[in-house]
């Protein structure tokens, strides 16, 4: 599967999560649920990735923790925040170019729509 092959997963796993249990739980609570889910849709996920930060050639593992990293490909960012600010999009941003990874979801389970809840970030990945 390529990067838009999972993230397509992600967000039909994400939106059938936001149909059945709708918004403003916990991040976490979000998280365990769409790990679940998407494991039981045979992808491999990986829960609270640290991703160490490299400066000056020196490894820091206080970097910090993916939320999901879905087939090695896709890291996922999840909020349950009344709204998303431009600030999330641009850590995203960054995660990805830390983790050397092409593509992110922002996905935001405190949406009244779950379609309006998710952003795609990329970060060298040709759509």
């Amino acid at each position: 599967m390529n990067e838009n092959e999972v993230a397509r997963e992600i967000v039909d796993a994400a939106y059938q999560i936001h149909r059945k249990l709708g918004p403003g739980l916990l991040e976490s609570v979000y998280e365990t649920v769409l790990a679940f889910e998407l494991g039981k849709r045979g992808l491999d996920v990986q829960r609270q990735v640290p991703v160490p930060i490299v400066y000056e050639s020196i490894s820091f593992t206080e970097g910090y923790r993916a939320d999901l990293i879905v087939e090695n490909k896709v890291i996922v960012e999840l909020k349950s925040v009344e709204t998303v600010v431009p600030v999330h999009k641009k850590q995203l941003l960054t995660y990805l170019r830390l983790a050397d990874k092409r593509l992110g979801l922002l996905i935001n389970f405190g949406s009244e729509l779950i379609r309006d809840g998710i952003s795609r970030v990329v970060n060298g990945l040709n759509d």
